[in-house]
């Protein structure tokens, strides 16, 4: 019998109380390292002394980008964390945790 990764599922046991081994993990990191050009080519941007609206595009677009990888940590974190706090008797901690971060990424 082989033991599955712990990179497939997050809705296993955590690691520890704020440890948690995201699902789609190499999928999530992908996406920060093509956000993290994009970054680096908004600079080269501005030290180019590219058109304003042309950069203020691009860093609309890395916004656009930031916000999809958080939704997914989100949703992650709704469909893990947050049930398995459901079925332990934490759900109120889990509720007030989760209210805190929509309003922080909203």
């Amino acid at each position: 019998m082989t033991d599955k990764p712990r990179e497939e599922c997050c809705h296993c046991a955590p690691l520890s109380d704020k440890t948690v081994v995201q699902p789609d993990k190499s999928r999530l990191l992908q996406r920060l390292a093509r956000i993290e050009g994009q970054v680096r080519g908004v600079s080269g941007m501005i030290a180019d002394d590219r058109y304003c609206v042309d950069i203020l595009t691009q860093v609309a677009a890395v916004k656009s980008a930031l916000d999809a990888v958080a939704m997914q940590l989100l949703e992650n974190h709704v469909q893990g964390c947050v049930a398995r706090a459901l079925g332990t008797g934490s759900a109120a901690e889990m509720a007030a945790e989760l209210l805190d971060v929509v309003k922080k990424i909203r």
